[in-house]
């Protein structure tokens, strides 16, 4: 019986053995990775900015803090990770409160160099989820409206309404101003748990951020919805880190926060540089909350995911007439209508048109397509030389500019 015995748990620990290799060499592969990053980023640095008619600021959207629960952190925490991640915007999302108005009270105004804008989140009367911008105390009260009528007031106040969790969202006739395509923490939750956490062992330590990215994956079905609603009228796009600060241990921990042996997955410092957004703000105009609101309106911006290298600078652009047209703009089609596009490096172009697939390009740094219909144009750009998943997974997200 004993020899049995012996058998069984020397075979289960080979069996445990066994199982690790797959992960000891995905954590080499990530370390690969993060070299060739880390070289890119160094290279980055030296990148002259572009000269265009526009400044590009870029932050995060979707924040919480420990003032609307389901968050652990601080607004300390919060401002030195913008600033360590060298953010011109965060968005705060703060959850609602039927007591007190969570956006006033949460950061706004400039910190450091990075100007915060306190916005809510919060659901309507059918359970659709919405992000406020500014946000305000009588959000709290838009759950007790239709989705059409809660987007109606929120408009009437001059403020952004943009759908948040699109996978459960029904009322895609309603009148809102963008769509949250991806989300950090709603693809963690599509992740198989089993081998994420075998990731969490091996690599998260060394590379968190390559970690959590090696879990994104496309966002099919909420693109899909998107373009069908970017097909009729004009409505901003965009991939959100929705940060909690909350994921984690501690041990011997006290009542006021003092953690002497403690552990965080999700640091804002760390999300920060898994997607931002890059906003397109005319030339020397300064980043303010009311031009934040109305570049996000307009769509004059993009999403990158950052993590798997810096996007900035990269363009969609169009002529009409004398007129430069960037992402979120309008153009009128004529004979010689051309749309052109250009990455920091060369990678895989994949132009859109209402959702379809209409034009690729490979192994390139700028691209030019005509086109001869009306139609919604946006692009995805994919670092294939990385391999899997990111050659399925977008780097960079546009926009779309509109043809008419």
């Amino acid at each position: 019986m004993k020899k049995i015995l012996k058998r069984i748990v020397l075979a289960l620990l080979v069996i445990i053995v066994l199982v690790q290799i797959p992960f000891v060499y995905r954590r080499i592969q990530t370390g690969r990775l993060a070299q060739k990053l880390n070289a890119e980023r160094s290279a980055a640095q030296t990148r002259p900015p572009r000269t265009d008619g526009f400044d590009e600021y870029k932050g995060v959207i979707h924040v919480h803090t420990a003032l609307g629960g389901h968050s652990t952190g601080g607004f300390d925490e919060l401002t030195a990770a913008a600033a360590a991640n060298d953010l011109d915007f965060v968005v705060m999302t703060e959850h609602v409160s039927p007591s007190y108005d969570t956006a006033a009270l949460t950061l706004n105004g400039v910190h450091g160099k990075t100007l915060f804008v306190g916005g809510n989140e919060g659901d309507t009367a059918e359970g659709d989820r919405m992000l406020v911008v500014p946000g305000g105390g009588d959000v709290a009260g838009l759950h007790l409206l239709p989705t059409k009528a809660a987007f109606e007031k929120t408009h009437a106040e001059n403020r952004l309404v943009l759908v948040a969790y699109p996978e459960s969202y029904k009322a895609w006739d309603a009148d809102f101003d963008g769509v949250e395509a991806f989300s950090v923490a709603t693809n963690s939750r599509t992740s198989n748990p089993l081998l994420f956490l075998l990731d969490m062992i091996w690599s998260f330590p060394s590379y968190p951020e390559l970690t959590i990215a090696s879990t994104f994956k496309r966002p099919d079905a909420n693109l899909q919805k998107y373009d069908e609603v970017a097909a009729k009228r004009r409505i901003s796009l965009f991939g959100s880190i929705c940060a909690h600060s909350n994921i984690g241990y501690h041990l011997f921990g006290d009542d006021v926060g003092n953690q002497p042996i403690g552990f965080k997955i999700d640091p804002y410092e760390m999300v920060f540089r898994l997607v931002r957004l890059h906003l397109l703000v005319k030339k020397d105009e300064p980043l303010t909350r009311e031009n934040l609101v109305e570049t996000f309106k307009k769509g004059n911006f993009y999403t990158g995911f950052d993590v798997v290298g810096d996007s900035s600078g990269f363009r969609f652009t169009s002529q009409d007439g004398d007129v430069t047209k960037t992402m979120g703009d309008e153009i009128t089609l004529s004979p010689q209508t051309k749309l052109t596009a250009s990455a920091p490096q060369p990678a895989r172009f994949v132009v859109f048109r209402n959702g379809e697939k209409f034009s690729e390009f490979t192994d390139t740094a700028e691209i030019a397509v005509n086109v001869t219909e009306p139609a919604s144009y946006r692009v995805e750009v994919y670092r294939d030389a990385l391999g899997s998943p990111y050659d399925k997974m977008p780097w960079i997200i546009s926009n779309p500019i509109y043809v008419r």
